[in-house]
């Protein structure tokens, strides 16, 4: 059966910590020297631009032995009106995998309708799932542990907190959000952690006042809180935003003594983060993006070869 990888619905927490056990063993050890995707193609679709996310997966690839196709939608037939039904008809045909970062997640929806391989979500409009694996796998990293961490996220209710709340509630993590009333995380997404917290542990909490999210936490976490596709809104969402939603070496001293900042990048030193706590003895963005290679690779692995892989 053809699996995707969307968001995390439909995933057990067994097998995401398969893949981040998975992708900590590809850090330590190395990758291995039989390249499992050789003979493999993966098309990578990007409607925006990307860092982080095309160069990780492209490495990701070639350290496996396969080979990436990287495509820009303004070259492709996608441009000039074709349907994305036709698309994927056609690229099923050609390529093992897609990843693909677009504006509307309804996109990626209707690629894996007309689909027969993997599709795998880069980045959407409300999800960011590939970023929340390797938060999942550095939290793992530096805390030893996932259940019971207390994650606390500052800031936008964006597609990266979305990903994060539900990562947080598969795998039982404490999740406190700190956001403006009208820029909280959506209700179906509130809901479905609340559901998935009843099995796994985890908790989620929502509120305005960003120490009270902070306070005893382990992680905190920010994002910018101007997305890509937002700029024409940046001056009313820094009205809002800045500066009680700004993590600051005072809101950080609210949590442990031991806490870490993470932050997805691209950062906006002076706006939602200190340039002393981004780059201070706390952070551990550096990790955090490295660890897209990793975490990338190992969900390359587990959708194109069933899960049948050994650690």
């Amino acid at each position: 059966m053809v699996r995707h990888f969307l968001d995390f619905e439909g995933y057990a927490s067994e097998e995401i910590l398969y893949i981040i056990d998975m992708a900590i063993n590809f850090k330590k050890k190395g990758y291995p020297d039989n390249k499992p995707l050789s003979g493999k193609s993966i098309a990578l679709i990007f409607e925006k631009p990307s860092t982080r996310t095309r160069v990780s997966f492209q490495v990701a690839i070639a350290k496996l032995g396969g080979e990436s196709i990287p495509l820009s939608v303004s070259e492709m037939q996608l441009s000039r009106g074709e349907p994305i039904s036709d698309t994927m008809r056609v690229l099923s045909s050609y390529v093992d995998a897609v990843v693909a970062r677009v504006y509307k997640h309804e996109t990626l929806s209707e690629m894996i309708k007309h689909s027969s391989i993997p599709v795998i979500n880069a980045l959407s409009d409300k999800f960011h799932p590939c970023q929340a694996l390797a938060d999942m796998m550095t939290i793992k990293e530096l805390k030893g542990n996932i259940y019971g961490v207390k994650v606390a996220y500052v800031g936008d209710g964006n597609n990266v907190c979305n990903s994060l709340i539900q990562a947080c509630s598969l795998l039982g993590a404490r999740i406190s959000v700190a956001s403006p009333k009208e820029y909280q995380p959506p209700e179906d997404v509130i809901a479905q952690a609340k559901e998935w917290g009843k099995r796994s542990g985890g908790t989620i909490e929502l509120t305005e006042n960003p120490e009270d999210a902070v306070r005893d936490a382990d992680v905190v976490y920010t994002d910018v809180f101007v997305s890509m596709g937002q700029e024409g809104e940046r001056e009313r969402r820094l009205k809002v935003f800045y500066p009680k939603y700004k993590v600051t070496e005072k809101l950080m001293s609210l949590a442990k003594s031991d806490a870490i900042f993470m932050h997805c990048l691209p950062a906006h030193r002076g706006e939602e983060v200190e340039a002393s706590v981004i780059d201070g003895k706390k952070s551990a963005v550096w990790q955090q993006a490295a660890n897209r290679l990793h975490t990338e690779a190992a969900l390359l692995l587990y959708l194109l070869q069933d899960g049948k892989i050994l650690i």
